[in-house]
């Protein structure tokens, strides 16, 4: 792949990854881990105003991640890129990781 097309690729793997840096998304996400939501469950949920979610909700959707069908006057949203949640998987490792390096520190001081 050529440098251009890299940076392409970077470009967009930045763009998602700041889509996710959101309390309330990953929120959203580990919601949606279980099966299709609608937006006031969802809502619900994340403990934030439908209006709110709504707009986080269309991050999600524009870079892919997620994707929503309508049913009547529902709105029901789903997770598109299911191996988003191996990431989260691979997150929570790290804050463990992190946890049990400060709980090594406490015990040294």
């Amino acid at each position: 792949m050529d440098k251009k097309s890299q940076k392409m690729v970077y470009d967009k793997q930045a763009e998602i990854l700041k889509a996710l840096a959101h309390p309330i998304r990953i929120a959203i996400l580990d919601f949606l881990k279980d099966g299709e939501q609608c937006v006031c469950d969802i809502a619900e949920f994340a403990g934030s105003e439908r209006s709110n979610v709504s707009k986080h909700l269309s991050v999600l959707v524009s870079c892919g991640v997620l994707e929503f069908r309508k049913e009547g006057l529902k709105v029901i949203y789903s997770l598109k890129a299911r191996c988003i949640m191996d990431f989260f998987k691979c997150i929570t490792t790290c804050v463990k990781q992190q946890a049990k390096d400060s709980e090594n520190l406490l015990k040294v001081l």
